[in-house]
C-alpha cells in the first residue's frame, strides 16, 4: 500500500506561473521543489505559451508527480487578463494531460479553506500556514510560488492532516 502522494501545484499565469511539488508522507507534507516560470512581455503570445509548456513538461519529467493540482480561473473585472491567464492555464493542463497525470482543479476559496480553515484568508494568513505546514524558514520570493504550494497542499498533503 502506497503511503505517499506527490502533487504538482500550479498557479497559472502568463508572466509568472508558480509551481510546487509537495509530497505527503503520513501526517507531514514535504516540499520537494518549487519555483516560478517567467516569460518576457516582449515575446509573442505563442512563444510565451510554448515556453511555459516546455518548462512545465521538464518539471513534470524531473519530479514525476502523480497529480497536477491547478487553480480554477477566477476574475471579475479584467476579461482580457482572464483570457490570457486562461490560455496559460490551458497550456499547463495540456502538459499534465500529456504526461498522463490526473488533473484536479480548485477554486481560490477551496485552497484557502483547505490550508487555513478560512475561505476568505488573505495572502499573509496563507503564507503563514504554508510556512507552518511545511516547516519552512522563509517563504519563496514570489507569491505565485507560495500560491502553487498552497494549491498542492490543498490537493494532497493537507487531506492527510484533516
Amino acid at each position: 500500500m502506497k503511503t505517499s502522494r506527490r502533487v504538482l501545484g500550479v498557479d497559472p499565469g502568463l508572466a509568472r506561473m508558480g509551481w510546487a511539488v509537495v509530497e505527503s508522507r503520513g501526517a507531514s507534507p514535504k516540499l520537494i521543489g518549487c519555483g516560478c516560470l517567467e516569460t518576457s512581455p516582449r515575446a509573442a503570445l505563442p512563444v510565451r505559451l510554448a515556453q511555459l509548456h516546455r518548462r512545465l513538461s521538464e518539471i513534470i519529467k524531473e519530479y514525476r508527480p502523480e497529480i497536477m493540482a491547478i487553480e480554477k480561473l477566477y476574475f471579475t473585472k479584467n476579461v482580457s487578463t482572464g483570457i490570457v491567464v486562461g490560455q496559460a492555464r490551458g497550456v499547463a493542463i495540456l502538459a499534465g494531460a500529456m504526461a498522463q497525470l490526473a488533473v484536479e482543479e480548485f477554486t481560490p476559496t477551496a485552497v484557502k479553506s483547505a490550508v487555513t480553515g478560512d475561505g476568505r484568508a488573505d495572502k499573509r494568513q496563507m503564507g503563514k500556514m504554508v510556512q507552518l505546514l511545511l516547516n519552512l524558514k522563509r517563504l519563496p520570493r514570489h507569491d505565485d510560488t507560495t500560491d502553487a504550494i498552497a494549491i498542492a497542499l490543498c490537493a494532497g498533503a493537507v487531506k492527510v492532516l484533516n
